[in-house]
């Protein structure tokens, strides 16, 4: 392995795209017809890392007029000086929300870019454990009809492996109930999840978990919102003292360390959950694998399974990635290189160095926001 003479960053790049979605979707609390992807490349010594995350086209103009300075001109191998330079910046602008998801997709570009400097698979560099990785399919959106709810939730499981499966649910406890049903038989022995998204408070969670026992639910995420830390423990202790077998799970919208220490702290949580395009990134990501293995809770990837993939091979106390219905579709259309479902797990490509994916461009262009 070979360090380059010269490994300072000459230049950022930043692009957005909006891609619609192949069908309306709702979950808990919103609707959406679209997702726009911010990408971040980095150029450094004849090697471009690239990173991205979920959020508004305004984040580039973000990126170009505030981030860009604590970035080009550094050397691509130091990304923790780097990490202190972006997280200053934002003190006065607010580090969670957009701020948090601008440095997400930088610092994901420079962990990519130091790998393929250093001509390593990232998941070699970052510490592999793994070789592969356990996915849910996840969606059952709550405006499908009842067909489209079972065979996208069947397809997962006869098609693609899967043994866990998620559908959103809302707070409309006897539609739901009826929903649940369906999926239960949809999906038949596998593990069965849930997402609230936060549409519950913690008495209506407490009741509906209840409700559906018989379809032996495994696995209830942010029942009630994740920043009701207290109201995630409250329905946590109640299932526990009802001897429901079912997890309760929040964490996508950590922005940083203490976000997810909260959570472990409080014990508002059986299982973390972390989002790479929103919690800082590949060096936020691994803090939050290292807070779970300190609390002694598994860790879950949330959505963005192509980005994540490198890193799940890496963390300890991993448990599965979410292979999410929205972003499957889009990056296998925005980028190469991106894994394949197989028997229930994604497997990265060892022979490529960083994280292995590769943009493309022309298919790209039509998104351009």
């Amino acid at each position: 392995m070979s360090v380059p003479a010269d490994s300072r960053i000459r230049e950022l790049r930043v692009s957005a795209y909006r891609v619609p979605t192949d069908a309306a979707e709702t979950d808990g609390t919103l609707s959406w017809g679209a997702t726009t992807l911010i990408l971040v490349e980095l150029d450094a010594a004849n090697q471009t890392g690239i990173g991205y995350t979920y959020a508004d086209a305004s984040l580039a103009a973000l990126i170009n007029g505030h981030l860009r300075a604590s970035v080009e001109g550094q050397d691509a191998l130091a990304i923790g000086q780097i990490n202190e330079r972006l997280w200053s910046s934002v003190r006065n602008l607010g580090r969670s929300g957009l701020a948090a998801c601008a440095i997400s997709a930088i610092d994901t570009a420079l962990w990519d870019l130091k790998a393929r400097l250093l001509n390593l698979p990232l998941a070699q560099l970052l510490g592999l454990r793994r070789d592969r990785v356990a996915v849910y399919g996840s969606g059952g959106f709550i405006n499908y009809d009842n067909a489209r709810l079972s065979d996208q939730l069947a397809s997962w499981v006869e098609e693609g492996g899967c043994s866990w499966i998620k559908m959103k649910v809302s707070a409309d406890a006897v539609h739901e109930a009826r929903r649940v049903q369906i999926a239960r038989a949809a999906v038949g022995d596998a593990g069965l999840f849930i997402d609230a998204n936060g549409a519950h408070s913690p008495r209506s969670a407490i009741a509906f978990a209840r409700r559906i026992e018989e379809q032996q639910v495994s696995w209830f995420e942010e029942p009630v919102s994740s920043d009701d830390v207290a109201g995630l423990h409250q329905v946590r202790q109640a299932l526990d003292a009802s001897g429901q077998n079912m997890d309760v799970a929040a964490g996508e919208y950590g922005y940083t360390a203490d976000d997810f220490r909260h959570l472990l702290e409080h014990q508002a949580v059986d299982v973390l959950q972390a989002d790479v395009t929103r919690c800082g990134g590949v060096t936020g990501f691994m803090q939050a694998a290292a807070l779970c293995d300190a609390f002694h809770l598994p860790l879950s990837a949330h959505c963005a399974p192509a980005l994540h993939l490198h890193l799940c091979c890496a963390a300890p106390r991993l448990r599965h990635q979410e292979w999410f219905h929205d972003h499957v579709r889009l990056e296998s259309m925005l980028f190469e290189g991106v894994p394949q479902l197989l028997h229930g797990h994604i497997t990265p490509d060892l022979t490529q160095p960083g994280h292995g994916l590769r943009l493309r461009r022309a298919d790209a262009q039509r998104y351009a926001a």
